[in-house]
């Protein structure tokens, strides 16, 4: 739940950095180089996810995961009100997009911290036999709070075009500061990873244990790469359809604004489904003949999903969004939780798990939306672009092989 909230947080913006901001932080440019310019903000974010994972893993695994967990939420929850009442362009002039970087980088910042804690106390309160099901137990906070903001976003997108730039888009920011008090409940609540106890009793003080960091740089350096690089392709799938296929099926005229963000909602919400279904697999015959299978799957269906999105009919146009997120994505991303998880041992698996992912995050969803800008054309079409994703997948699949299968081990042997 409370990755839920956070996860509307961050989508939210990711859901309106199509939509809205080109609009109103750089109304007065040409709409292709603002919306550019936004999808440059949105990756401005992804790019301070690896400090927060750092900075985050480290106190994550030096003083336990709870009180970590609490703050990053706080974070979260103090950016969306922030921009939710930021001045435009129209008002303030430049200072309105450098705002808006900066709340972005300090909301990255937190979100490079949630990932890593959230997806090891699901995962480190799970038996072994369930390490998949368990870590993705926080994976499907992601769509939750993907259908919580597309939904009410979709809402307010219902508005005359006027009012919604004016001040309509701002509601669903502002109602954040209600949803976190929700989350920050919750995690008052939870108790600490038995595995962190078991590894702070097992030195004499949390003090006498090297530096996180140094413990996945001097012995886990390859892991954090291969992790990197098998996440990479699903998250570029989150980001591409979660950022830019909004817009790009509205500007083509197939669907309307608020009809394009309800079919969103629809796939992230049978994701919600599919996610533990795939880590359900995972834990059954292991995390890397899943993964692989569902790479290999993934990629051929690249340019069907694209083919349905380019189609006139809002019905494959749905069944697009459906079967890029709830099969495309999640084959590979349900059990990714894990996957990462199981490559580090406990006292710096907060570190380097986050390391892993936040990498692929810049990799794949950071970067696909300016890429996708960059080489969508009308001469080419999609083409390119499907080129690229299976590309991805082609390096995702090949991580996962070289990468040790770790489902079957006990906690105490990980890393």
């Amino acid at each position: 739940m409370g990755t839920t909230v956070e996860f509307y947080d961050f989508l939210l913006y990711a859901s309106a950095a199509g939509l809205v901001f080109p609009k109103i932080f750089f109304g007065g440019l040409d709409p292709k180089l603002g919306a550019t310019l936004s999808f440059a903000i949105l990756l401005s974010g992804y790019l301070a996810r690896p400090l927060g994972g750092l900075v985050f893993g480290h106190f994550g695994d030096r003083f336990g995961r709870k009180n970590v967990l609490f703050i990053t939420l706080l974070l979260m929850g103090f950016v969306s009100v922030a921009i939710g009442l930021l001045p435009t362009y129209a008002a303030i002039g430049i200072a309105a997009p450098l705002a808006l970087v900066t709340l972005r980088v300090i909301q990255g910042l937190a979100m490079g911290g949630e990932w890593g804690g959230a997806t090891l106390m699901s995962m480190e309160h799970s038996e072994a036999k369930s390490r998949g099901v368990g870590a993705s137990i926080a994976a499907i906070g992601g769509p939750a709070g993907a259908v919580l903001a597309t939904v009410v976003l979709s809402l307010f997108s219902r508005m005359p075009d006027q009012q919604f730039l004016n001040w309509g888009w701002r509601i669903p920011f502002l109602l954040s500061a209600l949803i976190v008090l929700v989350g920050l409940y919750l995690r008052l609540r939870v108790t600490e990873s038995p595995d962190f106890q078991k590894s702070l009793k097992a030195a004499e003080d949390a003090h006498d244990r090297a530096l996180p960091l140094v413990t996945v740089v001097t012995k886990f350096p390859g892991q954090v790469i291969l992790g990197a690089l098998a996440g990479a392709a699903p998250l570029a799938v989150q980001g591409l359809i979660g950022s830019f296929m909004v817009p790009y099926v509205v500007k083509a005229g197939h669907v309307d604004r608020m009809t394009a963000l309800l079919m969103l909602a629809g796939a992230y919400a049978l994701q919600i489904v599919t996610l533990p279904l795939f880590a359900w697999l995972s834990d059954r015959h292991g995390r890397r003949p899943v993964m692989v299978a569902g790479g290999i799957v993934s990629a051929a269906l690249v340019f069907p999903v694209l083919g349905l999105f380019n189609s006139t009919s809002p019905i494959l146009v749905f069944i697009g969004f459906v079967i890029g997120l709830a099969i495309v994505q999640s084959a590979m991303f349900g059990p990714v939780g894990a996957f990462l998880s199981e490559k580090f041992e406990t006292e710096a698996r907060y570190t380097g798990a986050s390391l892993s992912y936040q990498f692929a995050s810049i990799v794949g969803a950071g970067s696909i939306p300016l890429v996708a800008t960059r080489i969508v054309n009308p001469e080419v079409g999609t083409s390119h672009l499907g080129w690229y994703v299976i590309g991805m997948f082609v390096l995702s699949v090949v991580a996962v092989l070289l990468s040790r299968e770790t489902s079957a081990k006990d906690s105490a042997e990980l890393g």
